[in-house]
């Protein structure tokens, strides 16, 4: 066996399941979930009606690169989303289709990290997506962590990183908006770590799977490859981006993305996923191009999480010191006693499952900068997460 599976940390959903084990839960109250950032909005009717549609189309093998439909589809949304310049985003070059985005930002690490350099640094956020270290570890790569905390509004440090490792440094994962903060960053921080790729030779992988879930219409968040496009930077070099359709258009299950960017480097990843075998099925292929074709679906689904957020908010005002967050789903929220004790707690007292944060993060410079927080994915119903509230700012004046 590859020596490298035996440094990875059990997943978050493994340690909760143990933290709850250790304690019971009222039998007479229901099980809220909102723990797993899994969405329960309805998937349009229109995208698994084509779906459907189109089944028969397993009998074909589908292609690694994709149908010339869908990655039209895919440029077109993302050029008209990120105000990219007219005609850089290249269905041909600059696109990939991918079965979420989470294998492929595990694939993407063993693809580009090179092991001639024994050395290699992959720098990631902390806390993160566990899916950046366990692709570090075993890409053959040190993880360097950079802590989120209230002092930098949750956004990474990236003028604290030492010179050398930045030289050592092969990728940078970033997460805007972020898992779990929801901290966004601005097209300046992004155009600093564009310059610092180049000044290193290191490349950006963006993870912007939570982009379009906001709460100002007007003021979508920035992508890295709106960054190039104000920059000039029509070639996209060393940065790669990654969406998917599960949380935008709630279909977690129809594990549909794309990665997009440096044509060079997504040219050397096709050529690891032909043999990664991960192709897209052609009926899930149509399926999302319907989906990337249509807003309507997207504006609604932003709008039950903005009533969903306004009335968990307004619960827990003065109960807990939390906020809404740039972005996402998700709210971190700091906990009056360790997360840990908080999340088992409730859970025993309420019957209410959160996440400690501190399963999302590692500890770094004498800290772990989700130990004192919990994250509350607000996915279930509206009626299910105003209950949920509630029962929360009870535990709480209980404590």
């Amino acid at each position: 066996m590859n020596p490298d599976l035996n440094l990875l940390h059990p997943y978050p959903f493994e340690k909760l399941a143990a933290l709850k084990a250790a304690v019971s839960a009222p039998a007479h109250l229901k099980d809220i979930m909102l723990s797993i950032g899994e969405p329960k909005h309805e998937p349009p009717a229109f995208v698994l009606e084509t779906l459907t549609k189109n089944l028969f189309k397993l009998s074909n093998y589908p292609t690694t690169k994709g149908l010339s439909e869908l990655r039209e589809a895919i440029a077109n949304w993302a050029s008209k989303r990120f105000k990219l310049n007219s005609g850089s985003f290249n269905a041909d070059k600059h696109i990939l289709p991918v079965n979420g985005t989470r294998e492929a930002l595990f694939a993407f690490a063993q693809a580009i990290v090179d092991r001639n350099k024994t050395d290699a640094v992959i720098v990631s956020p902390n806390p993160f997506y566990q899916i950046y270290e366990g692709a570090a570890l075993l890409s053959g790569a040190q993880p360097y962590f950079l802590n989120c905390t209230p002092d930098n509004n949750f956004i990474p440090d990236f003028a604290a990183v030492p010179a050398a490792i930045w030289q050592r440094c092969q990728l940078l994962f970033i997460c805007s908006p972020g898992n779990p903060t929801g901290a966004v960053m601005s097209t300046s921080q992004l155009k600093e770590l564009i310059a610092l790729a180049d000044q290193h030779d290191f490349v950006i992988a963006s993870d912007e799977c939570y982009s379009e879930l906001y709460f100002d219409e007007a003021n979508p968040p920035a992508g890295l490859l709106q960054a190039c496009a104000e920059l000039g930077r029509d070639d996209f070099s060393r940065c790669v981006v990654f969406h998917s359709l599960s949380k935008r258009s709630n279909l977690p299950g129809l594990r549909s993305g794309f990665v997009g960017g440096d044509a060079k480097i997504l040219e050397k990843f096709l050529l690891y996923r032909t043999y990664h075998g991960c192709a897209m099925p052609v009926p899930t292929q149509l399926a999302s191009v319907a989906a990337w074709q249509d807003e309507n679906h997207v504006i609604q689904n932003r709008t039950a999480y903005r009533e969903k957020f306004d009335a968990v908010l307004d619960v827990l005002a003065g109960v807990l010191p939390v906020t809404k967050p740039d972005a996402s789903f998700y709210l971190w929220a700091k906990t009056p006693i360790k997360g840990e004790a908080f999340a088992q707690q409730l859970f025993a007292q309420q019957k209410v499952t959160v996440l400690p944060g501190s399963f999302l993060a590692r500890e770094n410079g004498g800290l772990n900068p989700g130990e004192d927080y919990v994250r509350m994915a607000l996915v279930a119903p509206l009626a299910e997460c105003v209950e949920a509230a509630q029962r929360i700012k009870q535990f709480v004046q209980s404590l």
